[in-house]
């Protein structure tokens, strides 16, 4: 006796579904790697190629005191956060205000 199990094959009203499936997974999986692609493509278009650099000063001297937080970079100023002040710096790196953020 053989107690290999056989696969009886599928009915007829069934085959039309699995081949279904297929193409639906198929059709996925090729708009999955599109999306992957594309995304890929504006991650490349859209970052900077690194010979565009802001000019900035080769130092920037703080006033006695006080500790750099946070540091943003414009086109025009570089603001510097330092606790409860934020002083704002022209591109050449004298000092043009200081604001006090306590009350």
């Amino acid at each position: 006796m053989n107690d290999d199990p056989v696969m009886d094959p599928l009915p007829p009203e069934d085959q039309g579904n699995i081949r279904f499936l297929r193409i639906l997974v198929t059709v996925l999986t090729a708009t999955m790697i599109a999306g992957l692609i594309a995304i890929f493509t504006v991650i490349v278009i859209r970052f900077p190629s690194g010979t565009d650099t802001l000019p900035l000063p080769d130092q920037i001297v703080l006033p006695e005191g006080v500790n750099a937080d946070a540091v943003t970079l414009m086109e025009n100023r570089i603001i510097v956060v330092s606790g409860n002040e934020i002083l704002v710096f022209d591109i050449e790196g004298a000092l043009q205000r200081r604001i006090s953020l306590s009350e």
